[in-house]
């Protein structure tokens, strides 16, 4: 798909939302938007160390020992359809813990699938703006069409149990069970289209020997059984908007119990307290995180946006 296809979608979906006026205004006005529970600072953070902070919903940064790692960045106030000049849907609850002006310029960017909460175009974009062909990005296959046309050092495809050595790291892609599309007419791989459908990826991160796993979003599934002796530090898993989506997102206990069949040491929560996705209480992610993990082995590394891990 090409940049005029991108746009005819654009110009499509964005027609399709003005029937839906609700949720063109969003879920929160500005004057509801919370402070994060912490500021990060990585002027602050060791190259000798992992340090990793959760900026919101899936964003995360990671100084992965010297290398500088975002995932999933979302860094302005409404995530949807990108039409002229603007972002067109939900507005985020809680802000960004860090601006993207306060962002260190990332080595890598890592995008799990092209929902627009994930592949979000317009702070994409900006990255690609600020840093014109400084920075690879990771992406999953049939996806990287959305961003193509921007100035970017690297753009990869990755597919499941593929792997890449790019800024100084070595990526793997596993499978987790989600779906793909960006617009509702769009090829998937969850509606059996293997060959030509959009796909959806967790990644496992590795360098100096340690390994961090970024989740990206999922249902409960067996499939990361498989990562159990691979010695994991840091699973990042998605814990939010299972209320009533069961078949796409996992709720917090089944976060928990995939980190702990992979045997990982720290867990990391995201994909909450930003958007109202599902009908849970915005409050219920985090607090029934908290009240379970204490029943599993690893180590709760972080319990809200703005939080760090340091390991």
């Amino acid at each position: 798909m090409k940049r005029r296809n991108f746009i005819k979608n654009g110009i499509l979906g964005f027609l399709g939302l003005v029937a839906a006026p609700s949720l063109l205004k969003g879920s929160s006005s500005v004057a509801e938007i919370e402070a994060p529970a912490g500021k990060p600072n990585p002027d602050e953070w060791n190259n000798d160390e992992i340090n990793i902070a959760w900026i919101g919903h899936a964003t995360v940064l990671i100084n992965f020992y010297g290398t500088w790692i975002i995932t999933d960045p979302v860094l302005f106030q409404r995530v949807g359809i990108y039409f002229l000049g603007t972002t067109w849907g939900p507005s985020r609850y809680t802000k960004p813990a860090l601006m993207i002006d306060e962002i260190p310029k990332p080595d890598l960017i890592l995008l799990s699938h092209a929902h627009m909460d994930h592949t979000d175009y317009l702070t994409l974009k900006t990255f690609a703006k600020m840093y014109p062909d400084e920075i690879d990005v990771v992406c999953a296959y049939q996806t990287k069409d959305v961003i193509d046309e921007l100035n970017w050092k690297s753009l990869t495809e990755i597919d499941w149990n593929d792997e890449i050595s790019i800024a100084g790291l070595n990526i793997r892609a596993h499978e987790v069970k989600h779906f793909g599309w960006r617009y509702p007419w769009e090829d998937d791989r969850s509606r059996g289209n293997f060959r030509n459908g959009r796909s959806y990826n967790s990644y496992l991160i590795e360098k100096n020997g340690s390994k961090v796993l970024f989740g990206g979003d999922t249902a409960f599934t067996d499939s990361f059984n498989k990562l159990k002796d691979e010695n994991i530090d840091i699973a990042i898993m998605p814990i939010g908007a299972y209320r009533p989506w069961r078949r796409v997102h996992c709720n917090p206990e089944e976060a928990l119990i995939m980190a702990e069949r992979m045997n990982a040491k720290h867990f990391i929560p995201i994909h909450c307290n930003t958007f109202q996705q599902g009908r849970e209480p915005r409050e219920e992610p985090l607090n029934w995180l908290t009240g379970s993990a204490g029943n599993y082995t690893f180590n709760l590394g972080i319990d809200n946006i703005g939080k760090t891990l340091s390991v």
